[in-house]
């Protein structure tokens, strides 16, 4: 302990009293400690892996696949549409076990006295995101040029078929954004009728035993 620590120790102990025992389990605890940090320094480096990955990756599928005129680049229609397929299949991938990992403390709290239910409802609400995502790309998906984009003739990226994709990206991550943000309000309502039944289930037993 350097000087200062043990100034504060001495200020704040009692007088004439001894000093605290060492935690016994203070190794084990910075030992989980190092452990936690070092399993967050791996996931953080294989997020990173992933995204330079998909960037890399999509870069590659647009300047190999898209033909030259002129020197100009022109994407055909369904390089765009793949794109924004794959980056939304990548959103879901990567954002359901990012909320899971910050929502188990949040579950764990709302749903203390019955942590079974906790875990369910967590499992269900995963269930849930992934149908919505799986719906919001079938009903999204396109298999041909729409007129209102311009090139049912030329089959290249116009600007409103940019705009389209853009709102798709952008309409999945609101509809994630709102349904987040009730479950969020109603899970501690949710816990509380739990807890409710729990203790008038618990009370009706205490009659029941009564002689």
């Amino acid at each position: 302990m350097s000087d200062i620590e043990h100034l504060i120790e001495d200020a704040l102990k009692p007088v004439g009293a001894a000093p605290p025992p060492p935690s016994p389990d203070l190794f084990a605890r910075v030992l989980d400690s190092v452990h936690d940090d070092q399993a967050r320094r791996r996931r953080l480096r294989r997020d990173v892996a992933a995204w330079v990955a998909g960037v890399a990756a999509a870069t590659t599928l647009v300047l190999v696949l898209t033909p030259r005129s002129n020197g100009e680049l022109h994407m055909p229609w369904w390089i765009l549409e793949l794109a924004t397929n794959l980056a939304l299949v990548g959103i879901a991938v990567w954002l359901g076990p990012f909320i899971k990992r910050f929502g188990r403390a949040y579950a764990a709290d709302v749903f203390h006295d019955n942590p079974l239910t906790g875990k369910s409802y967590i499992v269900l609400t995963d269930v849930v995101y992934y149908l919505i995502f799986a719906a919001y790309i079938m009903f999204t998906v396109r298999f041909a040029p729409q007129v209102d984009w311009g090139n049912d003739i030329t089959e290249v990226v116009t600007a409103e078929q940019l705009t389209y994709e853009v709102a798709r990206i952008g309409g999945i991550l609101l509809i994630i954004g709102v349904l987040h943000g009730l479950n969020i309000v109603l899970m501690p309502v949710l816990g509380r009728l739990f807890s409710l039944n729990r203790r008038v289930d618990r009370h009706g037993e205490r009659i029941g035993d009564r002689p």
